[in-house]
């Protein structure tokens, strides 16, 4: 296990509010603006349009759905008019004729001009790799370029439910663990985190090129675990799960947030529970990806509530 701890020191306000019943959110037909790779494992595509003046990102680990088109396809085939119905709509269709539909997390939004920035963990697709590497939206990534189109559906109003990191009033630290599929997210928590509360961090990503600088105004302690090239499916790879375990943790009223891995997540989740008192209310855990699955099925799962079921402590 290679680990690499830093220490960090952008102005973010308090902690949120419950998110909001409502989750007001629309789509936007955008394309590719230019693409960066962020070290072997990732590749940022920053998508843009005038559309997205009315994108609205709360920040933080803000989701929203991307459709892609499939490689036969010039544009994602959304049934945009369907409107509020566009769910049972788009899940009828032929899968090969319908959008590829996946979550991801606004990386960041400027304005003049609308851009919104999306980081995509590659799963050992790259431009000039096999034809099943990775995902279908890591081979999308792979071979992005400026110009190629796509549709995001994604939020008008900052504070809407696609954004799931919430610490309760009262919390004094906060616990992230995450795998390379959410460093997008922990990057946009840690830039949201305001001055004066403590943060440990667990981050684990494949290769040391992958490490970068994720600014903070948190008092905020981040240990990298690098594989350097392990199977995540190796049992002796528990790296973020060890990571946790083996750490003294600060005194105080936590917040945890965990995303990577599901199997990793619910036994990290297991551990703060009833291992730490972690009261359960105050640990979002969000599986970003699971072993042994693929792309399809989550989102299959996700939609017949069919997955595996989360711990009820």
């Amino acid at each position: 296990m290679t680990t690499a701890a830093t220490p960090h020191t952008s102005t973010a306000p308090a902690p949120a509010e419950p998110a909001p019943a409502a989750v007001p959110f629309r789509f936007f037909d955008v394309r590719v603006v230019r693409t960066r790779a962020l070290g072997p494992s990732m590749v940022r595509v920053t998508f843009g349009g005038e559309a997205l003046k009315d994108f609205a990102s709360g920040g933080r680990d803000q989701r929203f759905k991307l459709f892609l088109p499939h490689p036969h396809q010039d544009a994602p085939v959304v049934p945009v008019e369907a409107g509020q119905e566009w769910f049972p709509v788009w899940r009828a269709m032929d899968p090969a004729t319908r959008a590829v539909m996946r979550s991801y997390t606004v990386r960041e939004q400027r304005r003049d001009p609308e851009e919104v920035d999306v980081d995509f963990a590659l799963h050992g697709a790259d431009a000039a790799g096999s034809a099943t590497a990775g995902g279908p939206a890591s081979r999308w990534a792979a071979h992005a370029r400026p110009g190629d189109r796509a549709m995001l559906l994604g939020p008008v109003v900052p504070d809407n439910g696609g954004v799931d990191f919430r610490p309760p009033p009262g919390t004094d630290w906060v616990l992230i663990a995450a795998d390379e599929t959410a460093l997008p997210a922990v990057a946009g928590i840690l830039d949201w985190l305001p001055a004066g509360i403590g943060a440990k961090v667990w981050i684990e990503v494949q290769h040391a090129e992958d490490l970068r600088e994720l600014p903070t105004e948190a008092d905020a302690e981040i240990v990298w675990l690098i594989r350097d090239g392990a199977d995540p499916a190796d049992p002796r790879s528990a790296l973020l799960l060890d990571g946790v375990r083996d750490a003294a943790l600060p005194e105080g009223t936590p917040y945890a947030w965990l995303a990577g891995e599901a199997g990793t997540v619910r036994a990290l989740r297991r551990h703060l529970v009833r291992d730490r008192g972690f009261d359960r209310k105050a640990v979002t855990f969000t599986g970003y990806w699971r072993l042994g699955a693929t792309d399809d099925q989550l989102v299959e799962e996700a939609v017949t509530g069919t997955g595996p079921a989360s711990d009820d402590d």
